[in-house]
């Protein structure tokens, strides 16, 4: 809301100082505040240094050579209908994992599995620390109260700690649909059912992290889905290129003043390379990495075992180049994301379980569940609770930057920039970046 007032002031008059991030006056206050000195000057001032100009994002321009007045991106239509922020419930609709498992073992007097109501639940901590085992009974975006009663268990814990503080609530429809989650996303359940899998990162976090989760399980409100299945898209958003792009143009948040990832604009203005971008893959089906790409990507080393699933690239790309590009990224994110996993859980330390199968199913519709070994020493034990995402990014050890060079370099190659290394600046490659968004925003 802010950045209106400040495109106003650059438009009529000028920013001739500013500090883009100071912390608030009162100690211990989980406030952070920008401050804006504008009006008649001939100077201009960004954090203590001198600048060309201060734009209306508190960015500063230094090289009048060249353009990243990110200030002037576009919302593209080929990103639209694809990033989502997750469910919103404004209630407690939460239980715990055990809660679930026995529930799903009821019966129903109109037959039917809890099955139906019950899903797992991830949130932004679930993302960035370790798995929490949380739950969420889920009514949907259009079960009426009379078929949602007979979901006896989870109703009966819905009527008794969801309805009395819905019946508060100022707005009529979270009152009188008190059963249903204040804002289900229907879109975004619409565009997950087709696909087993859609990428995930939580919406505020100190790095930007995508993660893979299964469509059975629920995002809420503090994370957002892109719903495509392919490894191509998933490197793309989780190389260099969208993680600069993303980090110029999000909010900023909290006491740590951490990024926060929002569909408009960090997705939606974001220029994929061309022939990959979400209306290319609107579709959503995907096809295997051929045999051939594979032995030839320099993202699986002849050391590396083969992986157990070849990686997906969008299907029924129209040229050679373009898959073979796509195969490429493909490659490199699915190694991004095997060798992260094994370092979250480890095979030493940890194995899987398959998750409860509902009473009246022959399977379960639920992924398996991640658990520590019983052997583990009390060191292993606390170690293994250490591993998660934000630690192993603080640390980024070599493995892990070598990973994403390899996966930049896919990206960088399927823009066509045959220029680029990793010593290539930021913002020349935020130039690029803004001339493709304005080339297709005009087109």
């Amino acid at each position: 809301a802010n950045r209106t007032v400040l495109d106003s002031i650059v438009r009529t008059t000028r920013i001739f100082e500013a500090w883009s991030d100071e912390a608030w006056v009162n100690d211990g206050a989980a406030v952070r505040v920008s401050l804006v000195c504008f009006g008649n000057s001939d100077e201009s001032i960004l954090n203590g240094s001198q600048v060309i100009t201060v734009r209306a994002d508190l960015t500063a321009d230094t090289d009048s050579s060249i353009d990243t007045d990110l200030t002037r991106a576009q919302i593209l239509p080929e990103t639209k209908g694809t990033c989502f922020m997750g469910a919103s419930k404004k209630a407690p609709f939460d239980i715990s994992g055990q809660t679930a498992r026995s529930w799903l073992t009821l019966p129903n007097p109109h037959g039917q599995s809890n099955a139906l109501v019950l899903r797992p639940l991830c949130n932004g901590i679930d993302l960035t620390r370790r798995w929490g085992d949380r739950w969420i009974v889920d009514f949907g975006t259009e079960m009426l109260e009379q078929a949602a009663v007979f979901f006896e268990s989870p109703f009966e814990y819905v009527e008794k700690n969801v309805k009395p503080l819905r019946a508060k609530n100022n707005r009529d429809a979270y009152r009188t649909i008190w059963w249903r989650h204040a804002e289900a996303r229907p879109g975004m359940r619409r565009a997950m059912v087709a696909i087993p899998r859609y990428v995930i990162t939580a919406a505020v976090a100190k790095h930007r992290i995508f993660s893979w989760m299964y469509s059975a399980v629920l995002p809420d409100q503090a994370t957002l889905a892109t719903t495509r299945s392919d490894d191509t898209t998933f490197g793309i958003l989780h190389s260099r290129f969208h993680e600069l792009w993303s980090l110029r143009m999000c909010t900023w948040l909290g006491v740590g003043n951490d990024p926060r990832y929002t569909p408009t604009t960090c997705f939606e203005t974001f220029p994929f390379p061309q022939g990959l971008t979400p209306l290319d893959t609107a579709h959503q089906r995907t096809q295997a990495v051929s045999a051939a790409a594979t032995a030839a990507s320099p993202a699986t080393p002849a050391t590396s075992a083969a992986p157990a699933t070849p990686a997906l690239i969008p299907a029924n790309l129209p040229t050679p180049a373009l898959q073979a590009a796509a195969s490429s990224i493909a490659q490199a994110a699915q190694r991004l994301d095997a060798l992260r996993q094994n370092w979250l859980n480890p095979p030493e330390w940890t194995y899987s379980v398959p998750e409860v199968t509902p009473l009246g199913m022959a399977a379960s519709p639920y992924p398996d569940r991640i658990v520590p070994r019983s052997h583990l020493s009390e060191a292993d034990a606390k170690a293994l609770q250490k591993r998660t995402l934000t630690n192993l990014y603080n640390a980024r050890p070599a493995w892990l930057a070598a990973a994403h060079a390899a996966l930049d370099a896919a990206v960088a190659a399927a823009y066509g920039w045959a220029d680029y290394t990793p010593e290539l600046p930021d913002a020349e490659i935020l130039a690029r970046l803004l001339a493709l968004n304005l080339e297709r925003s005009q087109s």
